[in-house]
């Protein structure tokens, strides 16, 4: 639920930043909420359990919002890989799952602020 006002700002700032305009941004909402949902949903029909909530689609949906499409091969990038270094490098001791959400919006963050100063 916290990631719906996290949408709502993403398409709000589109009337103030020229440069990613408000259909970006309603794709990369759209975008990134479907792919999430359908590969949780193929690992749910392959498998029989979840391994990835809805969570982390609203999550990647609002990444959309915020960004617009063409950044969220960016966010995804940053996300797996920042994931898989913590999970490389914490004690084999711990076999629990990784959650994904924590990494997904360090890859946000990251991607926005390459977005205002980069780009």
């Amino acid at each position: 639920m916290a990631s719906l006002p996290l949408i709502c700002a993403g398409l709000v700032l589109s009337g103030y930043a020229t440069e990613i305009g408000l259909p970006d941004r309603l794709i990369g909402m759209g975008l990134g909420f479907l792919i999430f949902w359908a590969i949780g949903e193929v690992y749910f029909r392959m498998r029989g359990n979840e391994a990835l909530g809805l969570g982390d689609a609203k999550l990647y949906a609002a990444a959309g919002a915020w960004l617009g499409w063409s950044y969220l091969p960016e966010v995804l990038l940053i996300a797996t890989l920042s994931g898989l270094l913590f999970a490389a490098l914490r004690p084999q001791s711990r076999q629990e799952g990784l959650a994904f959400g924590p990494w997904l919006a360090a890859g946000m963050v990251l991607s926005w602020f390459h977005q205002l100063f980069v780009s």
